[in-house]
């Protein structure tokens, strides 16, 4: 059977990080490509320790562009550039899209300059030298058992167990297809003093849940967060398995979303309602947070060697 990159599927970890990254003027793909194909990926279940690897959309082309015989990879595409009423996503597209877990954020900040080194980077934002460049580089954490910052429990609809891997893991595509997975990440900034200054029921109506019991309210708004993203409203469904996980200092904080899925057609969805362009009612969550990254990658299966299998990409 097809291994997914466990990190997707394991349990979110004490601490995050996540780093987008862009190819370099000049630099050659496929040695970025056959270097990521060497890594070995840390994994422990028992320390929550793990590694995701997401490949963008412009390292893939770039690939394809050098290769004798191109194949697009399916299901593959830059992240979309949205706005609505009032509202705006931005695209900020990465080639590369790394997500490290663990117990312990100086562990994790140690394995990412190890991981940097290993595929011959520069260790500063923006070096001039190196084949990949950090353009996004983000500590994240758990807070009070999967809240976000905003008091209310993040991913209350995660689906679990075998459901959680038919959501987020590609079956029936082929060699070097199976076992992968699509994720879309996003990074968020709240406004919390927004938030704070709401009555309890305001604030419950922005989400569509209490955030003393976490229970949905019938009599929330059309533009409930809840009601706006509710998986199962759409056609087809857009079911997702999220991974998101709160960051920030005291004075830019929010939630990194990360949502993996056997498609990008459903976190597509959600996000053209969010922004209120099915209906023109835009989510109450923009009333005190906006999105200031985006970008959609694809996270490879493992082969035998338990490396990351890039058949579909290199041949």
């Amino acid at each position: 059977m097809p291994r997914p990159q466990p990190a997707i599927l394991a349990p979110l970890a004490a601490h995050g990080r996540f780093l987008s990254l862009d190819l370099a003027l000049g630099a050659d793909p496929h040695a970025v490509l056959r270097r990521l194909s060497h890594l070995d990926l840390p994994h422990c279940p028992e320390s929550g320790e793990g590694c995701v690897i997401g490949l963008g959309e412009p390292l893939v082309r770039a690939r394809h562009a050098q290769a004798a015989s191109p194949r697009p990879l399916a299901g593959l595409r830059p992240f979309p550039a949205l706005a609505g009423p009032g509202v705006a996503f931005p695209s900020t597209q990465g080639a590369l899209w790394i997500y490290l877990a663990g117990a312990d954020a100086g562990a994790l900040l140690q394995r990412g300059r190890s991981l940097l080194a290993a595929l011959s980077l520069g260790l500063v934002a923006h070096a001039p030298h190196g084949s990949l460049r950090v353009v996004e580089d983000v500590s994240a954490f758990t807070f009070d058992a999967g809240r976000d910052l905003s008091g209310y429990e993040d991913g209350t609809e995660n689906p679990k167990d075998e459901r959680a891997r038919e959501v987020a893991i590609v079956a029936g595509a082929g060699e070097g297809l199976d076992g992968g997975s699509f994720v879309a990440a996003q990074r968020w900034v709240h406004e919390l003093a927004r938030l704070d200054a709401m009555s309890e029921q305001a604030r419950d109506h922005v989400m569509g849940r209490s955030r003393r019991t976490n229970e949905e309210l019938p009599d929330a708004p059309a533009s409930a967060h809840v009601k706006r993203t509710a998986q199962e409203s759409f056609e087809p469904p857009a079911f997702m398995l999220r991974r998101s996980m709160p960051y920030g200092t005291v004075s830019e904080h929010g939630l990194y979303f990360v949502a993996f899925g056997a498609t990008l057609d459903a976190y597509e969805r959600a996000l053209r309602r969010m922004a209120g362009l099915d209906d023109g009612i835009v989510d109450g969550l923009l009333g005190f947070s906006r999105a200031v990254s985006g970008g959609y990658y694809w996270c490879p299966p493992l082969g035998d060697d338990g490396r990351l299998d890039l058949r579909a990409i290199l041949g």
